[in-house]
């Protein structure tokens, strides 16, 4: 099909509302301005009833997780949706990758249904099956991929999960990293650790005490991963070029900027963080981590948190006898966590209420399957 000039749109003038995913939904998209709004998604909810479970990641917009049955990181969550074989319907406010673990792990009479298909990951697109696959060649061609184990963060599509299980790895989140490393090298003497560098490299330098000379990056835009043999040969730790946008941006200098700004100030960090501010930071640990260190500090103490703006932002309504800063002066939401808001839960509920299935993640028969095998492993961890 040809397209001519003339219907090409100019950069800065007019929209094509087709080419974006999850911006036209079937039906009407209630307006974030509908004073209704909150009363409609509370009758949805009751007319549901327990036929649905609404899941809703720590990220979340307070308006969507006034409305979760459960709250929680991505792995409370993927054991959330493994464990409620009642619901019919499973709301998944978090990004596509978790829904697609959520289908992966429920049962076909369940269906899962994402409100708005838009909500991606950029990390989890930083790996392709097509690239994941050809680093998996080249190691078979230097003769190390069969001593090495492939381990995945929950931060990845559901093709890179299905990798995963077919070559005897697992999949891993920032809550259990440690401990599914350890598994890995009782298995083998290398790790591919895909997609995210960050937690990779942190969790095996500052946990299981290896050197930073033991991990390689490799970048899947490069022949080979832009490494040696011999530099492949001599690591223990194969580091997936791949990072969090939000988590990504913290800096050293974020850091010494807050302790002057705030005198005394603690400052907790994710360990999708690069590792210089892992490094300097007091406290390194996932969002539940987190959330549990703040709430139990004592009344008065100072915190700067290089997450999520919405949890830090919820996390300081909820301590109020304490002083809470977000770890950069910019403010910084997770972009496409946001884009699951109020309308596209009222969306979707009203239409699963009027009969009308909309939005369903379903993974294929073969990907899931090989998932599975991979994001029970870490479940049995």
């Amino acid at each position: 099909m040809s397209i001519s000039l003339g219907e090409l749109l100019i950069l800065g003038q007019g929209s094509d509302l087709a080419s974006e995913r999850g911006v036209l939904c079937t039906g009407e998209l209630p307006p974030a301005s509908d004073p209704h709004l909150v009363e409609r998604a509370i009758a949805a909810r009751a007319a549901l009833g327990s036929r649905a479970l609404i899941l809703g990641h720590h990220y979340q917009r307070d308006e969507v997780i006034q409305f979760a049955d459960i709250t929680g990181d991505s792995f409370k969550l993927a054991e959330s949706a493994a464990a409620q074989s009642s619901a019919e319907f499973i709301f998944f406010c978090g990004v596509h990758f978790m829904a697609e673990s959520a289908d992966i792990l429920t049962s076909s009479k369940q269906r899962v249904i994402l409100p708005d298909l838009a909500a991606g990951c950029s990390m989890a697109d930083m790996a392709t099956a097509n690239q994941v696959n050809q680093c998996w060649q080249d190691l078979e061609k230097i003769g190390v991929a069969s001593k090495t184990v492939p381990v995945t963060y929950m931060n990845s599509s559901a093709a890179i999960k299905a990798f995963t299980g077919e070559h005897g790895g697992t999949i891993c989140t920032s809550s259990n990293a440690q401990k599914t490393l350890e598994w890995a090298f009782a298995k083998a003497e290398k790790v591919l650790f895909l997609p995210d560098q960050h937690l990779g490299r942190n969790t095996a330098v500052l946990s299981l005490g290896l050197s930073l000379d033991d991990c390689v990056l490799w970048n899947p835009w490069k022949p080979m991963g832009g490494l040696t043999e011999d530099e492949i040969r001599g690591a223990k730790m194969i580091l997936w070029r791949g990072h969090c946008s939000v988590h990504g941006r913290f800096t050293r200098e974020s850091i010494q900027e807050v302790r002057t700004r705030v005198p005394g100030v603690q400052v907790i960090v994710h360990p999708e963080c690069q590792h210089e501010v892992v490094v300097d930071a007091d406290v390194v640990g996932s969002t539940e981590k987190i959330i549990q260190t703040v709430t139990k500090s004592p009344a008065g103490s100072k915190w700067a948190i290089g997450t999520e703006l919405n949890l830090v932002s919820r996390l300081a309504q909820n301590n109020p006898d304490k002083e809470i800063v977000f770890l950069d002066k910019s403010v910084c939401y997770c972009s496409t966590m946001n884009r699951i808001d109020l309308p596209h839960l009222v969306w979707a509920m009203e239409s699963i209420v009027a009969g009308h299935i909309v939005n369903q993640i379903k993974v294929d028969e073969r990907v899931a399957r090989l998932s599975k095998l991979a994001l029970e492993q870490m479940l049995a961890l």
